[in-house]
C-alpha cells in the first residue's frame, strides 16, 4: 500500500492520502487526545506525543504537529500507523462512537432566520460546491455555521485551523466569493 503525503498551507500540518476512502460521509476533527478516544486510528496518531490535531476527510487524513516537532522524525511514524491501520482493515471508529461523526451539524446557533432561507441556500451551495472542495485539497474543511445580520459564520477544521494563511483565505477568498454571488453578505467570520 502506498500512502502519499502533501504539504499544506499550514506548515505544521501534513496531508496523508492512503488511496482508500477514509470517511464515507462528513469529516471528523480531533483537537485533543481525549477527542481521539473515539477512533483507534486518531488515538494511535496522538500517542506519538508530538501531535496537536488529527483530521479525517473523505479520502485523506491531516495531521498537525506540535510546536517544535520535526516532520522528518514524525512523518515515518505517522506513515507506519496509517499503513498498519489500512492494511489490517481495522475500523475507523469504536462501535459506540461511530454515530458521533460530525457531518455538518451546527455547534452553535447563529440565528438563521426563516426570511433568510433563500440567502442561506445560496451561501450553502457556494460553500459546498466551490469552497469545501478547494479547502479539502489543502487538508482541511470549512463548515457553514450560520448567517445573521450580513455575517456568515464558518468553522475551520484540519489544516485550516491555526493556519497562518487562513485569515487571508477567509477574508480575501471566501468572503470575496460570497459577496460577489450573494450581495446580502457583508463579512465572513470564523468561529
Amino acid at each position: 500500500m502506498l500512502i502519499q503525503t502533501e504539504t499544506t498551507p499550514n506548515p505544521a500540518t501534513l496531508k496523508f492520502i492512503p488511496g482508500a476512502r477514509v470517511m464515507d460521509a462528513g469529516t471528523r476533527d480531533f483537537a485533543t487526545p481525549e477527542d481521539a478516544e473515539a477512533s483507534p486510528l486518531a488515538e494511535a496518531i496522538f500517542s506519538l506525543g508530538d501531535v496537536e490535531g488529527v483530521f479525517f476527510g473523505r479520502d485523506f487524513i491531516s495531521v498537525t504537529a506540535g510546536p517544535g516537532s520535526d516532520w522528518r522524525e514524525l512523518k515515518p511514524q505517522v506513515l507506519g500507523i496509517l499503513l498498519d491501520h489500512f492494511s489490517s482493515g481495522a475500523p475507523l471508529f469504536r462501535p459506540a462512537t461511530a454515530a458521533g461523526i460530525v457531518v455538518d451539524g451546527p455547534a452553535e446557533d447563529f440565528g438563521d432566520s426563516p426570511e433568510d432561507a433563500e440567502i442561506v441556500a445560496q451561501i450553502r451551495e457556494l460553500i459546498e460546491t466551490r469552497v469545501r472542495p478547494a479547502v479539502a485539497q489543502d487538508g482541511g474543511d470549512i463548515v457553514y455555521r450560520g448567517f445573521r445580520d450580513g455575517t456568515v459564520y464558518l468553522a475551520m477544521h484540519g489544516a485550516c485551523s491555526g493556519c497562518p494563511s487562513s485569515t487571508m483565505t477567509l477574508k480575501n477568498g471566501i468572503e470575496g466569493l460570497l459577496k460577489h454571488y450573494v450581495p446580502e453578505v457583508e463579512t465572513v467570520e470564523a468561529v
